[in-house]
């Protein structure tokens, strides 16, 4: 089983966000919504999240108004990063800003709260997959949620110029494993800065005992 190189990842998005605006990719949500409402429905006071592929997304922006304490983005892509820093100002500081390969991370911590709007879909090598389900596992415990958000299978084959893996809730269940139950999945027609549709499939999962 082939990983694909972290370099290539990182220049291809590095790239991405370089060249255009954030407001103007197609996946880009001024307030995400559904995400917002998934973790409402699950974090306590306190808790903490970690947004995978936060990148430039406005999540944290959202998250950072309504007093969410524990936060930290993670992204491949420091110029991403850059981006969602700048537009933040002095509030940034309040969040852990963290470049990693999401394949290649080791976490050194748990959080309350896994979220991950389009990063797993564009995983479509099993090790890579692999790879993150294995820092998944690391970053929670017991009792913690996972939030997932995937093309769906009537979805986009491909994104951004890469191909991706379509999931519905059951089949990204499956890929997860036992360890994550399915607690809830909704499906999401987005629509594209471009006027476009996109299906996605959303799930919250809770972490488990591993069997």
């Amino acid at each position: 089983m082939q990983q694909t190189p972290p370099d290539s990842r990182r220049e291809h998005w590095d790239t991405v966000y370089r060249t255009k605006d954030e407001t103007a990719v197609s996946w880009y949500q001024e307030h995400p919504a559904r995400s917002l409402a998934l973790i409402r429905s699950v974090a306590k006071s306190p808790s903490s999240l970690i947004d995978i592929g936060g990148g430039a997304s406005r999540l944290v922006d959202d998250l950072l108004a309504g007093v969410h304490g524990d936060l930290a983005v993670l992204d491949v892509s420091a110029a991403a990063i850059a981006k969602a820093q700048a537009r933040l100002g002095a509030s940034a500081d309040g969040v852990t800003w963290i470049v990693a390969d999401i394949t290649a991370w080791q976490p050194q911590r748990h959080w309350d709260i896994w979220h991950d709007r389009a990063v797993f879909h564009f995983l479509t090598q099993t090790a890579d997959q692999d790879a993150y389900i294995a820092a998944l596992k690391k970053a929670t415990r017991p009792g913690a949620h996972a939030i997932f958000s995937c093309f769906a299978l009537d979805g986009p084959e491909r994104c951004s110029g890469l191909p991706v893996q379509r999931y519905s809730a059951s089949s990204l269940a499956a890929r997860l494993g036992a360890g994550f139950g399915l607690l809830r999945d909704e499906a999401e027609s987005h629509t594209t800065p471009a006027g476009g549709t996109q299906k996605f499939t959303y799930a919250l999962f809770e972490r488990r005992q591993d069997t």
